[in-house]
């Protein structure tokens, strides 16, 4: 545990401007040499020597800007998810969390004719630090709540219905199959932010609700999840995985389905699904179920040591 909190910390403080240029392959270490150099005769801010002697572009270091201040905001929400999984009362446990209620669990699915695996990969080829308290995740659990709240709701009724009976054509005794379906039929929901349908920069919404308004990354991962798990698909089957878009330099959600060939990225950013192994688009921050949560750190590699002045 303290190795994990360790590298948290470590790359927390040498997120630089710097370090974050060369990490992200926008400048090489000989250029950052270069313009510290130039910055200790020059006494300009680093960004600064960077755009004057055209080290980068200026969209390059705002870019650059986004991701350093990401990854802050990202680092220190992890290291306090970390601190309360570990240190919690052992009372709060997966357990507490509801599972997706019976009314939209379809009689006759194929999951007990679903095979379990021997070997869960590492998402990424990360490495993976595992818990099973998720007292933390109150959006997660909070969205649980709100979905068997809603199923008194006649209202939902309609919604409820169409969904099943989507569903139900898309039962069979392969994970990969149900998954390859499950994500053409979710991803073809409209795309809203958060902040124009609630309001908040944040906002798991429960599955009535996206196919009610539609929503956003993480409400595409989590329809997906109640639709997989409405078909038998076991629960250590299926993780929602909060990633760093490595392209866009921002978080993203995605459903990852631990399916016969493989794990699998169920992604809204994507038509079809993709073997993890397939892409390199995305560095995993942590990833859930309702059994457990898991920190995902990189591989330990020789440290990257760069002076930087900002």
């Amino acid at each position: 545990m303290a190795g994990f909190f360790g590298y948290l910390q470590t790359r927390l403080n040498r997120n630089r401007l710097g370090e974050v240029l060369v990490y992200s392959g926008l400048i090489s270490a000989s250029d950052l040499k270069r313009a510290l150099e130039l910055q200790k005769t020059e006494r300009l801010p680093l960004g600064k020597i960077l755009l004057k002697h055209k080290f980068l572009s200026a969209f390059s270091l705002r870019r650059a800007l986004f991701e350093q201040a990401t990854f802050r905001i990202l680092a220190a929400s992890v290291t306090v998810l970390l601190a309360f999984s570990f240190f919690a009362p052992k009372s709060a446990r997966a357990a507490q969390i509801k599972d997706i209620p019976s009314q939209i669990t379809l009689a006759g699915s194929f999951g007990s004719a679903i095979e379990p695996l021997n070997y869960y990969p590492n998402l990424f080829g990360s490495e993976e630090k595992r818990s099973t308290n998720l007292r933390p995740f109150t959006k997660w659990a909070g969205m649980f709540d709100r979905l068997d709240a809603a199923m008194d709701n006649p209202a939902n009724q309609p919604i409820l219905n169409e969904w099943k009976q989507e569903l139900a054509g898309f039962r069979s005794a392969s994970v990969y199959a149900m998954a390859q379906k499950v994500n053409q039929y979710v991803n073809q929901y409209q795309y809203v932010t958060d902040e124009k349908l609630w309001g908040k920069s944040d906002y798991w919404a429960t599955p009535i609700e996206f196919f009610t308004r539609g929503g956003d990354c993480e409400d595409y991962a989590i329809a997906k999840y109640a639709s997989l798990r409405a078909l038998g698909v076991p629960e250590e089957r299926l993780r929602l995985a909060i990633v760093h878009d490595k392209q866009k330099n921002v978080p993203h959600a995605v459903l990852i389905v631990y399916s016969e060939r493989g794990a699998m990225v169920l992604d809204n950013q994507e038509k079809t699904m993709k073997a993890t192994t397939s892409t390199n688009r995305y560095r995993p921050i942590f990833s859930i179920n309702r059994d457990a949560w898991w920190l995902h750190t990189q591989p330990t590699t020789p440290d990257l040591r760069v002076a930087s002045a900002e």
